[in-house]
């Protein structure tokens, strides 16, 4: 590698656009093709200039687009300037794949310039043991904040929370704690508000930045602190924290143990990643896919959709079984056989029209007991009028299909039934499931589409031989 290719490479960069994005949102073409290049030739001076001065979410972005042989070469050229927030912002099998492969040593060291945070949600993920070697390399209090982070059970506020805050006992005047703010190196990078404890460290009040501005030197900090806006148990489910901040519109709230004592801090930029990570749980979930990545491989992903795919082979059976029992009437009227997949299938959207809007509801709390029976009714309502409406058009088209009016009247009313019970199933699963403390979200979608299949069959099929007498 010659300087001149080394200049050459900046210059091409420079004379490009400084975003990395391309209109579409992806990282440049041209871009990842420097990149990997700079990688290939070693050029540690284009990625220190290129690389590392990016945002952590463009450097995992860049992560994410680039070979995986490169992503290893590229931390290891970048050595200490490898901003180690970046694996906060990928996968967690590339996350993995990276942190594997690194040297404790260094994972130690980058570690100790992360903000809490960020350092236990990197260090969640690795073997105990690795864990406990970086860990014991850390200076004593930085050791013990992560390791009381990481003791707190997995998504919960504990885990998501900042140990690094501000706290000052009531007596305090605010010139004193302005002076303290500017005299002390090891405070939060960040921070909106400062808590006031007692000498026992229990969480007494607030006070916010503006608040510290806008008041004179001798005023003592109780005389304008309030009271803390919904401090956040470290054991509460980061689900219910995040609606927490949702409901009340908070920029950061103090995190506190069993003995309201203050523990730490969960800021607005770890509640956006847990709005983000639930909110794609609950839809991978609905599919059946569990934890699955886009980095994951061939293997790993079948495994994760094998059982639920197993379970929908058994439940298929079941309404095949159903089908079973009018084999006579459909060898009659070859008609029923072209028809009742309509049926099963407009049940089958409409039940997971209802589903999906249940178990969303379910998950942001914005659906419970004092308001399920209000819901129930206006799915049912909207079974029967969608289930007419379509009765209607359906009858009319096998009607002049077939040239059987009679058929279309059968059709019709078995849409109307089928209809009407996946609005029911819809609603009233995912509630069940709820209250027997199962996740809707993955049970749901397997159980509603059997019983829309299976009434579906069963209406059509079973009135279809009752009317015709076949």
């Amino acid at each position: 590698m010659t300087t001149t290719d080394t200049e050459d490479r900046i210059r091409r960069r420079d004379d490009e656009e400084a975003d990395i994005y391309d209109e579409d949102g992806n990282v440049r073409g041209d871009f990842l093709a420097l990149v990997g290049a700079a990688i290939a030739d070693r050029d540690t001076l284009f990625l220190r200039q290129n690389v590392a001065r990016l945002h952590e979410s463009e450097i995992g972005d860049l992560l994410e687009s680039i070979q995986p042989d490169q992503r290893l070469a590229l931390v290891r050229l970048l050595g200490e300037d490898f901003d180690m927030t970046a694996l906060t912002e990928v996968d967690e099998a590339i996350r993995r794949e990276i942190v594997d492969q690194m040297p404790n040593e260094q994972i130690a060291a980058a570690i100790g310039e992360l903000d809490s945070d960020d350092a236990v949600y990197i260090l969640e993920d690795l073997d105990k043991e690795d864990r406990e070697e970086i860990l014991a390399q850390l200076p004593f209090t930085e050791r013990v904040r992560l390791r009381r982070a990481l003791d707190y059970p997995e998504s919960s506020a504990g885990r998501r929370m900042q140990t690094e805050f501000v706290a000052v006992p009531p007596f305090w005047t605010v010139g004193q704690t302005i002076d303290y703010m500017r005299d002390e190196e090891n405070l939060p990078y960040s921070f909106a508000q400062i808590f006031v404890i007692d000498p026992t460290f229990k969480l007494l009040g607030a006070v916010d930045l503006d608040k510290i501005l806008r008041t004179k030197r001798q005023t003592k900090i109780e005389q304008i602190m309030r009271e803390t806006n919904h401090p956040v148990p470290a054991e509460m489910d980061q689900e219910e924290a995040a609606q927490l901040f949702e409901q009340y519109d908070l920029l950061s709230a103090a995190v506190v143990d069993e003995n309201d004592r203050l523990v730490g801090v969960l800021t607005i930029d770890d509640v956006v990643d847990v709005i983000h990570e639930e909110a794609d749980e609950d839809i991978k979930r609905l599919g059946g896919v569990g934890d699955e990545e886009l980095s994951d491989n061939v293997l790993s992903t079948a495994r994760s959709r094998f059982l639920w795919l197993l379970i929908n082979l058994g439940t298929a059976m079941l309404s095949a079984s159903v089908i079973g029992l009018f084999d006579a009437s459909i060898e009659k009227m070859i008609a029923l056989a072209v028809l009742m997949p309509i049926v099963a299938s407009m049940g089958g959207n409409a039940g997971t029209q209802t589903m999906t809007v249940t178990v969303r509801a379910l998950a942001t709390r914005d659906l419970d007991i004092y308001n399920a029976g209000r819901i129930i009714r206006r799915e049912a309502g909207v079974g029967i009028l969608n289930g007419a409406v379509f009765a209607t058009i359906m009858g009319a088209i096998a009607a002049v299909w077939f040239n059987d009016y009679q058929l279309g009247g059968v059709i019709a009313a078995a849409m109307i039934i089928n209809l009407m019970a996946a609005a029911l199933a819809g609603i009233l699963l995912p509630l069940l499931l709820d209250k027997m403390g199962a996740d809707p979200a993955i049970a749901s979608s397997v159980f509603v589409t059997t019983v829309t299949d299976c009434t579906g069959f069963f209406a059509f099929l079973g009135i279809a031989t009752w009317w015709f007498g076949i």
